[in-house]
């Protein structure tokens, strides 16, 4: 079980919408902050951008700047050559992943132009030219999302969300070692002065640990100063059906309680 502050406040199901595939890489947002979206700045890319390119279906203006230092000449050669493997191998037969392996030329196409993607690491704070720190990174920014998935390094730059957080329109933020960190996630929430959590689904890629916490909770929260939000708590059981749906297919997808 969840603490209660975990508990998202009420949204109308109306004014919710999945962003990205139906599986790892979507993602449920208030779709009133769409078209007063600037930016989205991406921490964490790996080879997934469904959900940036979908977003930009409905707001063709914002830019994406996206933030990976892991994202490189050695990652796509990797990748390539695995993926080539596992083809002839007959793993590689589904529509996604035939896709996926064709991710470099979609990669180079969608981040050319005005679509950024800098090799810099996300840390609290910049020791070089290889990393990057988040007052850095929203300096002289407003009506911005922010995405983050940095696998435990997300922890480093709660502080530094909080201290943005007017800045941001919605954040989705991927936390995880969850047991471990459950008081520093029920903290960001309650110090949240602007961003109200509304969403939060449970990544089903590994199954529950011995306390029965998932591998990975994603949360949606949005800028209550952008639009109007309820200070009820939500009346959902999560997942939510038609917009919540398993990372990972093949395993069920995890029930969210609260106590």
């Amino acid at each position: 079980m969840f603490p209660k502050i975990l508990q998202p406040i009420y949204s109308y199901k109306k004014n919710l919408i999945r962003i990205g595939p139906k599986k790892d890489g979507g993602y449920v947002i208030d779709k009133r902050i769409i078209n007063k979206t600037n930016y989205i700045i991406t921490c964490g890319l790996n080879d997934d951008w469904e959900f940036e390119k979908e977003f930009l279906k409905y707001n063709k203006e914002t830019k994406v700047i996206a933030y990976d230092h892991t994202v490189n000449n050695n990652f796509w050669f990797k990748k390539f050559l695995k993926d080539f493997v596992h083809f002839f191998l007959l793993k590689k037969l589904s529509y996604w992943k035939i896709k996926n392996m064709f991710s470099f030329i979609d990669y180079k196409y969608f981040f050319c132009n005005k679509n950024i993607h800098y090799q810099l690491m996300i840390d609290n704070i910049s020791k070089s030219n290889f990393s990057i720190n988040i007052n850095q990174i929203l300096k002289n920014k407003k009506n911005v999302l922010l995405k983050v998935d940095i696998e435990n390094a997300e922890y480093k730059i709660l502080t530094q969300i909080i201290e943005n957080s007017e800045k941001i329109n919605c954040l989705i933020i991927e936390f995880h070692n969850i047991k471990k960190n459950i008081n520093k996630i029920a903290n960001f929430i309650k110090k949240n002065k602007f961003l109200k959590l509304i969403h939060l689904h449970c990544n089903n890629i590994r199954q529950l640990d011995k306390y029965n916490f998932p591998y990975a909770i994603e949360m949606t929260l949005i800028n209550k100063k952008k639009i109007n939000l309820s200070n009820k708590k939500t009346i959902f059981s999560y997942p939510i059906k038609e917009l919540d749906y398993p990372n990972v297919k093949r395993y069920e997808d995890i029930k969210i309680l609260f106590n």
